[in-house]
């Protein structure tokens, strides 16, 4: 445990905005003995460890902070294009364990008042229920025919872009029954060869992307209505706008362009 005359970083959030300090004409993670703005007095402080073993500090603040010359704030996904990326991955731990303190006080069992007994523990004094944060796992579908790719743009898209078929993960399937299951109700395409490609931490709020590439089996396109509002098999050459770099579905993509070359 730091020592509280060392310096830590401090994460600092307003709802998903977080609190971030210019310097050098970039911007970091505020660091200090101090936290940078005052909290209230019942605000709870959560130690944050990082995967490097280093103890950062987090907490909400009721209102956002005025930019001013030292400080201003942004959204969490937006941090991603000016933190250093150690710093944007722990922000997104730090934000994902406010958002389950917010939302566990009460025990869901019986309705208790829940008492903290660990840095990411809840346990309720009446019936001994333990609460953790509770990731939602989902999962993103790279799908090939021949030279193309199946692209979807979802009805709850902020923007045009076009991005990988994607689901959450249901009780009692695999992940790889999960990936079928999806591609089939949102498009109708059977598909094969489905292979694991890589994961990402996704803390809005509190999710977990795992990416798997599969192969057109058979199957024409009945987009799910409801979900989609486009989908198509796309070539390299003639390919939509694609998500913003900070995602796995990216990641995905940009290894699918790089291997048609």
């Amino acid at each position: 445990m730091k020592a509280e005359t060392e310096q830590v970083h401090w994460l600092v959030f307003f709802n998903d905005q977080l609190l971030l300090e210019k310097k050098d004409n970039k911007c970091v993670l505020p660091l200090g003995v101090q936290p940078p703005v005052k909290p209230l007095a019942d605000t709870t402080i959560h130690s944050i460890t990082t995967p490097m073993g280093q103890v950062c500090k987090a907490f909400s603040i009721d209102e956002a902070v005025d930019e001013n010359e030292k400080f201003f704030m942004t959204g969490l996904r937006a941090s991603y294009d000016c933190l250093p990326y150690s710093q944007y991955q722990i922000a997104g731990k730090a934000h994902e364990i406010l958002h389950w303190d917010k939302n566990s006080n009460f025990c869901p069992a019986c309705g208790t008042p829940t008492e903290k007994r660990e840095p990411i523990m809840k346990k309720c004094p009446n019936c001994g229920n333990e609460l953790y944060p509770a990731i939602s796992t989902a999962i993103l579908a790279l799908i090939q025919k021949e030279d193309s790719l199946l692209l979807v743009h979802a009805r709850n898209f902020r923007g045009p872009f076009h991005s990988l078929v994607a689901g959450f993960l249901e009780t009692g399937e695999t992940l790889e029954e999960c990936v079928a299951r999806e591609v089939m109700e949102e498009t109708g395409l059977k598909i094969k060869n489905i292979k694991y490609f890589g994961n990402q931490p996704w803390p809005y709020p509190s999710g977990l992307m795992v990416g798997f590439i599969a192969d057109y089996e058979s199957g024409e396109i009945k987009l799910q209505e409801e979900e989609l509002s486009e989908g198509r098999f796309y070539t390299k050459d003639h390919l939509p706008e694609l998500p913003r770099r900070l995602s796995l579905a990216r990641k995905m993509i940009d290894w699918w362009i790089e291997k048609q070359k």
